[in-house]
């Protein structure tokens, strides 16, 4: 895929990733294919504008974008770098021994979505907006995201709280979304990018993927990261691939064999 639109303001905060030399690397997370790579690699370059990570489940894409956010200081749980709650500790501590390399510009807002704990995240909303001080939930649509289903409090996130030249780390956003959320919040993605904001989404989306312009890392199953185009990246291969010929896939799935 090609550019479709030039961005008005490049934003490249944090330009690299890469493992603590000193890490213990023979346990999990560490064992992960892709935290593997990082300490065979030496790291990974991260781009301006939008950053796509895709591979099968296991091989440790959550984790990475997970680890980047917490090394990042932001909650481990979602929210921004001021949200402070802790629900139940499920993160893995990559964080701690990951090392980001920035640049000199530094991001005006940031927020780090993680679909599978955003209930929580939705709770602290409520309960900072309460306390004294200027409304939280305007920044938030004006609506409480348990007043709204799942999918539509993820759309208030990325249209009222994610703003220019903000650094933004998305897990799985597709989680909620229908076919045309995902359209929607690739437009949205799109915005942002033109505004100066760095984004790095681990993603299943096929939708998602097909943002003019972004940057698409595979990891492998043994590991390997690697950038490939919009039309070799696996989940757009394994869509269009069952799309097109359902039943060869549905032969081999429900089988009795």
């Amino acid at each position: 895929m090609t550019p479709s639109r030039t961005r008005t303001a490049a934003g490249r905060f944090i330009q690299g990733v890469r493992l603590d030399p000193a890490a213990d690397t023979g346990r999990y997370p560490f064992t992960l294919p892709a935290v593997a790579h990082l300490a065979r690699s030496g790291g990974l370059r991260l781009g301006a504008g939008v950053t796509f990570l895709v591979g099968e489940n296991g091989t440790g894409k959550s984790t990475l974008v997970e680890a980047i956010a917490v090394a990042a200081g932001f909650n481990p749980e979602g929210g921004s770098q001021n949200f402070r709650f802790a629900t139940r500790a499920t993160e893995s501590s990559l964080g701690d021994a990951l090392i980001l390399t920035w640049g000199t510009a530094k991001p005006r807002t940031g927020f780090f979505l993680r679909a599978e704990s955003y209930y929580n995240v939705a709770t602290e909303i409520e309960r900072l907006n309460r306390e004294p001080g200027p409304p939280l939930l305007p920044s938030y649509g004006g609506i409480s995201p348990h007043e709204r289903s799942h999918g539509e409090s993820f759309m208030d996130l990325v249209t009222h709280r994610f703003g220019p030249q903000g650094l933004y780390l998305l897990d799985e956003p597709e989680a909620a979304l229908s076919v045309r959320g995902c359209m929607a919040v690739l437009a949205r993605l799109a915005e942002l990018a033109e505004q100066g904001c760095q984004i790095v989404v681990a993603t299943h989306s096929p939708i998602l993927l097909a943002l003019p312009g972004a940057t698409i890392y595979e990891i492998a199953e043994n590991g390997e990261i690697s950038p490939v185009p919009y039309d070799d990246a696996l989940p757009v291969r394994l869509t269009r691939d069952f799309l097109t010929t359902p039943q060869r896939y549905l032969r081999h799935l429900l089988t009795d064999e």
